[in-house]
């Protein structure tokens, strides 16, 4: 028993140990080609890894940097704090270009204050900063979206969907009576999202009735959560389940699926945004309404192709399509997915 126990403890210190190997290696090491290949290296930071949309555009700039960068990848954990910290790092280490999704947009200038020490060109994407803070730097572009977009196409697919079926309609009010599971309070997106799927309903002529809204931060399990107490208030009638995002719709289609509401009778319609595989998957079947492409491919393939050309002293757009607005933005298009054209979708993740 004591031979037992010694190995044991050996082989709990040999995985500790090598935990330890593998988390400095996920810091320090370069991705794919690494600086061994003479590559320019870029510093990159996602505010966090477990976002399911910007899980899927970390892996697609991962893959466009095959053999053009030497990525320096950081998750920051949602803590703006570490991922100042991380910068610092970054640029210690020699990157040539920086690639930044905040943490909290308002930290932009202080990050934009340790690139201008360094002489260092940066990217930010997916959470905007002020224009003002754009316009102070030489060397920053942004590439993202238009955040009132997103809202407006998910309100004219709800009008669409909701004229085209007219049993949706429990109560037969000729009213939408909604929930609405809201993104981090502040974010952009969020804020810009929630603000115009409303308004862009009222303009297609719909009644609506807010009957719950409320953060569910992006995340599946606290939307799963928010759905289970409003489920257990409002019950069937409920008419409409509308999301800022994919990860937020899929946690209520998981609230709802437990309660037996997506079948019959009961179905209630689910919106979301980004189109990522999961959520299309649950258009297919049926269990999901729609969503609207926020397309991580194009998005992931734009903050490459731009970091690359700066990190090689090269003109910004030089051999790429992308167009620049007002000499700062890079504007990806967003686009309406229902059942009838998933392959779009698809073919944003190839």
């Amino acid at each position: 028993m004591k031979n037992i126990k010694k190995v044991i403890e050996l082989l709990t210190i040999s995985l500790v140990i090598a935990g330890i190997f593998v988390g400095c290696k996920n810091i320090d090491s370069f991705s794919r080609e690494g600086s061994k290949g003479g590559l320019p290296k870029i510093g990159v930071a996602i505010y966090k890894y477990d976002d399911n949309f910007m899980s899927y555009v970390r892996m697609l700039m991962e893959k466009a940097a095959i053999g053009k960068a030497a990525l320096n990848m950081n998750g920051s954990e949602n803590d703006q704090a570490k991922q100042s910290e991380q910068v610092d790092t970054m640029i210690t280490k020699g990157v040539k270009a920086l690639a930044i999704n905040l943490v909290d947009p308002k930290a932009a200038q202080g990050i934009l204050d340790k690139a201008k020490a360094a002489k260092l060109p940066v990217i930010f994407f997916n959470k905007e900063p002020d224009a003002s803070v754009l316009a102070g730097y030489d060397k920053v572009w942004y590439v993202g979206t238009n955040s009132a977009e997103s809202g407006i196409l998910q309100g004219k697919m709800i009008a669409k969907l909701w004229k085209a079926n007219p049993g949706w309609d429990k109560d037969k009010d000729g009213i939408l009576s909604y929930v609405l599971l809201k993104g981090e309070p502040g974010h952009p997106d969020a804020e810009a999202r929630t603000k115009y799927v409303i308004e862009e309903l009222i303009k297609e002529g719909i009644g609506v009735k807010e009957l719950a809204k409320d953060t569910a931060m992006w995340d599946a399990v606290k939307a799963t959560d928010k759905m289970d107490g409003w489920l257990s208030k409002f019950g069937n009638k409920i008419e409409f389940v509308i999301a800022n995002n994919d990860g937020m719709a899929l946690g209520a289609i998981a609230s709802l699926e437990k309660s037996g509401y997506l079948t019959g009778s009961k179905f209630i319609p689910i919106v979301g945004v980004d189109a990522i595989p999961d959520a299309i998957e649950k258009i297919k079947s049926g269990e999901m309404s729609g969503t609207v492409l926020n397309n991580a491919k194009d998005q992931g393939t734009a903050i490459i192709d731009l970091a690359v050309n700066l990190a090689n002293n090269r003109n910004l757009l030089e051999g790429t399509s992308w167009k620049l607005e007002n000499n700062k933005y890079i504007r990806v298009p967003y686009i309406n997915i229902t059942r009838d054209n998933t392959d779009v979708a698809d073919q944003a993740y190839k």
